[in-house]
Formats: structure tokens, C-alpha cells, sequence
């Protein structure tokens, strides 16, 4: 948590230094694809946060849920059993990435091949994210300019700079956060503790075990329905499943460890 905070505290400074970008394309993860990855990332998107708010939850968390593990475990199993989660989550969400690229290159060179404004509309709701980086306003008026006018060539040479422009930017988006091996954490205590109560929003109480499925079965159902927005939910899960795993091949033959 010390060291969460000092590198938050760091990126901090960097923006007063004009130095942000590089710390996140140096130091934040990105998909194995882009010319921005490295392998130290792996570790290193595990400290960097996108703001105060993002480190705060992940702390408290880690906090609650690590606290007890780290009792239970002691210290070298606990910093173990974190990092193990932080690479679990690393890696299915670096494989969520590829996998989505791929699709979405097949789709740009669909469309590149047949540039039409009813394949640019299919391209836009298949792709929601793309207003991440662009506005929706300038994009529609695009459309409604091109449907009026469908073989003005500046019209095609804009939708087509537009669909391979995002098509590079969802490449070297960047990933930070503790938020995988805080999610393994809590899948271990869940394991562990499965009928201590957790409060939500320090008032209504829920048992541990009914809390994590809950938790993991939303976690999957916003990552397959993918809105396009800027949570890595298949990282979660990634962690969590990891986190389960450990804990269980470490348990499995010391059942009076549950709770």
C-alpha cells in the first residue's frame, strides 16, 4: 500500500513535469500487440493508478480482504499469492486483448474493402468504445454528410482515416490498477471466510461466499457484453480465478482453516 501511494504521488509529480505520458506508456500495461508493451509491465501496471479515487478503492480493499490473509499466511505467502494474482489477471486480460484486436481487424478490413455509410453505422455499434476517443457529435455529422453525399470521396477518405485511427489507438490503450490481485484477494477470502459478513456501503450485510459470486457473475456479464467502457473486467476476473485456485490447492488437505 506504501508503495501504491509513493508511485501515485509520483505520477502526480510527473504531470506537473510534463513527463505523464511517459510514465503510462513506459510503465502501464499494454497489449502485447502494440509497440508500446513491454514484459516488465506486468508487474509494473500493478502500482500506477488512473486517479485518486481508483487508488483509494483498491487500497481499502486490499486493506480489508489482505489484512487477514497476510495474518493468516504471513507476509513472503501473501506478497506470492498477490503478484501470482497480478500476473493471472495480466495475462487474461492481454489475451482478452488480442482476441478482441483480432476481431476488430477483420472488421476494419471489411469495411476498408466496402466503404459504405450503412457499414460505417454496423461499424459503429458493433464498436462503442470508438467514442472514447472521438466525439459522437463529429462522427454522426460524418455519417449524416456521407448518407447525403455516398460517393463524395472526402467523405470516404475521413470515415476510412477514422476507422484505421481507432483502430491503432484501441491498440496502445493503456492498463493500470491493483485491481486483479485485489479481486484474487477477495476471492480468497471468500474462500476462506465464506460466512463472515461484508458490509455494502457500511450498512447492508451480505455473506462473503454470496458476495464474491455475485460479484464475479456481474464482473463476467459486463466483460461478454463489453459497453465499451474503460473497466478491465476479464483482469478481474483473471485475478479472482487465481486467487481461487491458490487458495484452494494451498487448503485443500487443511479444511479447519475455513471459516
Amino acid at each position: 500500500m506504501i508503495i501504491n501511494g509513493l508511485v501515485l504521488l509520483a505520477q502526480k509529480t510527473s504531470e506537473m513535469w510534463g513527463m505523464e505520458q511517459w510514465v503510462t506508456d513506459y510503465f502501464a500495461l499494454h497489449n502485447i500487440g502494440s509497440s508500446l508493451f513491454r514484459p516488465h509491465q506486468l508487474i509494473t501496471h500493478l502500482f500506477l493508478h488512473g486517479d485518486f479515487f481508483h487508488f483509494f478503492f483498491n487500497m481499502f480493499a486490499l486493506w480489508m480482504f489482505g489484512n487477514l490473509l497476510e495474518n493468516l499466511w504471513g507476509a513472503k505467502r501473501f506478497l506470492i499469492f498477490y503478484f501470482s494474482c497480478g500476473f493471472g489477471a495480466a495475462a487474461l486480460h492481454l489475451l482478452t486483448l488480442s482476441l478482441e484486436h483480432h476481431s476488430l481487424q477483420g472488421e476494419v478490413a471489411s469495411f476498408l474493402n466496402h466503404s459504405t455509410p450503412a457499414e460505417l453505422a454496423a461499424f459503429l455499434k458493433s464498436n462503442p468504445a470508438i467514442y472514447r476517443f472521438y466525439s459522437s457529435g463529429d462522427i454522426q455529422a460524418l455519417l449524416n454528410m456521407w448518407m447525403s453525399y455516398p460517393k463524395e470521396i472526402n467523405y470516404i477518405d475521413q470515415a476510412q482515416t477514422l476507422v484505421r485511427d481507432y483502430q491503432q489507438l484501441t491498440l496502445n490503450v493503456p492498463t493500470v490498477g491493483a485491481s486483479g490481485a485485489v479481486f484474487g484477494a477477495l476471492a480468497a477470502f471468500g474462500f476462506l471466510f465464506p460466512n463472515t459478513y461484508i458490509y455494502i456501503y457500511f450498512f447492508f450485510p451480505i455473506k462473503a461466499k454470496w458476495f464474491v459470486i455475485l460479484y464475479a457473475a456481474a464482473e463476467l456479464w459486463m466483460g461478454v457484453r463489453n459497453s465499451g467502457g474503460n473497466v478491465a473486467h476479464f483482469a478481474h476476473l483473471g485475478g479472482a480465478l487465481i486467487g481461487f485456485l491458490l487458495v484452494w490447492y494451498w487448503n485443500k488437505n487443511k479444511r479447519e482453516t475455513f471459516y
